[in-house]
């Protein structure tokens, strides 16, 4: 890639101050160190097919797509890398481990380390590490070593004796891997989007006594992980493509019960009085709160037909419960005599105990929000290895993946 021009080069320093201003205002960059990396990267020169507006908006760029149309790769949104950067405790002199390639954000670590720092970058792709590879060097920046590899296993071997002080991972990922736990120092943090009952959050996490404990969370949005820890469930069709039911490995229902009730019982509604505001959106913190008091608690799924036909009053995804052949899940209705603009939370049901069901996840929902938890909640999650004995974890949601079984709890 040929150097910029100078015009180009005013123009790109100019959009890339602006940039942080705007990070630095929401409050995704707060310490000085990850502003400066920020302020020194180029990172159009890591997304040469976006313009110069598009590299420095406050949004993804993405960089591969798989045969079906599918984002593979992409340079993370802005916001989402300075508040992992900022979760990572990176400072100059340290030893990071990327896992997921595309040099930009591998750069970033790259200047918080500093010249004594390392940083290893891997991935499972050849086009993308080779791609990191060839724009990481263009840029100054090829002491950044680069490693095609299933990032499921870290990078044994190029681990520094003692582990290394940062992993962050930069794809989608259910499950927390040994590798991870094992190739990281033992004052180290790893920073991971995690996959939690089909909601997203990026999670610091630190060692504690034997396993590992959650320190910081965010929201977040990545591309998912390929290789050995690519995404494990599946989702379930109710009624059609319209309305899907997505599950965990370790989660089961009777699917013919559940699209029966949805087919042939009538819709209970109950609706709960509590009221997003037009500015809330759907809220985080109540997923977080069912998941941690809900069980068993998922994500469904309701396809543009699904509102027409009034299974949902939603497009996104909302949390869900069942029991036996009876399914409940959230639902909402404009609230204009309350809050213009607004929507007031309810419950859809089906099947023998619709009206049952949604009382009850009604019931968490006023409880969320009469307890003061709306935008506070703040679970702690603990990492312990998949074949961990009931009687050895902390109290909490019990999540059994193939590699771990976490504990959600609230405090």
């Amino acid at each position: 890639m040929a150097p910029d021009t100078a015009e180009v080069a005013v123009h790109a320093g100019s959009l890339r101050r602006k940039l942080l201003d705007e990070l630095r205002e929401r409050g995704d960059v707060r310490g000085s160190r990850v502003a400066a990396a920020f302020d020194a990267v180029p990172r159009h020169r890591f997304a040469p097919g976006a313009t110069l507006e598009e590299a420095y908006a406050n949004d993804s760029v993405i960089t591969k797509r798989n045969e079906r149309g599918y984002p593979v790769s992409s340079v993370s949104s802005p916001w989402v890398q300075a508040r992992m950067l900022e979760l990572s405790g990176l400072g100059p002199g340290m030893r990071a481990l990327e896992i997921g390639s595309g040099g930009y954000n591998a750069a970033l670590m790259a200047e918080l380390v500093g010249e004594h720092g390392e940083v290893v970058s891997v991935d499972i792709d050849q086009e993308v590490t080779d791609r990191a590879t060839r724009l990481l060097a263009e840029t100054g920046y090829d002491r950044v070593r680069v490693l095609c590899a299933d990032g499921t296993y870290g990078a044994v071997e190029l681990a520094p004796e003692g582990g290394f002080d940062a992993i962050i991972v930069t794809a989608q990922a259910s499950d927390l891997p040994p590798a991870w736990i094992d190739q990281l120092s033992e004052r180290g943090r790893l920073v991971v989007p995690l996959s939690l009952r089909g909601t997203r959050q990026v999670f610091a996490f630190q060692r504690e006594a034997g396993h590992l404990r959650s320190c910081g969370r965010t929201e977040c949005g990545f591309v998912g992980m390929r290789g050995d820890n690519r995404h494990g469930g599946h989702l379930i069709d109710l009624s059609g493509e319209d309305l899907r039911l997505g599950l965990d490995d370790d989660q089961h229902v009777d699917v013919e019960a559940l699209r029966s009730a949805v087919a042939s019982s009538p819709q209970s509604t109950t609706w709960t009085g509590v009221t997003l505001r037009g500015n809330e959106g759907a809220l985080p913190s109540l997923d977080l709160w069912l998941i941690s008091n809900v069980d068993p608690c998922t994500r469904i799924y309701a396809g543009s037909r699904a509102v027409e036909r009034g299974l949902s009053g939603w497009t996104i995804a909302a949390s869900a419960t069942w029991e036996d052949g009876t399914l409940a899940y959230l639902t909402i209705r404009p609230d204009t005599a309350n809050d213009p603009g607004g929507f007031e939370l309810g419950v859809h049901a089906y099947g023998p105990d619709r009206d049952l069901l949604a009382a009850r996840l009604a019931e968490h929902v006023r409880a969320w929000d009469s307890g003061g938890h709306r935008g506070s909640v703040e679970p702690t999650v603990r990492v312990y290895p998949a074949d961990t004995p009931e009687e050895q974890l902390a109290p909490g949601r019990v999540i059994t993946h193939r590699y771990s079984r976490l504990v959600v709890s609230l405090p």
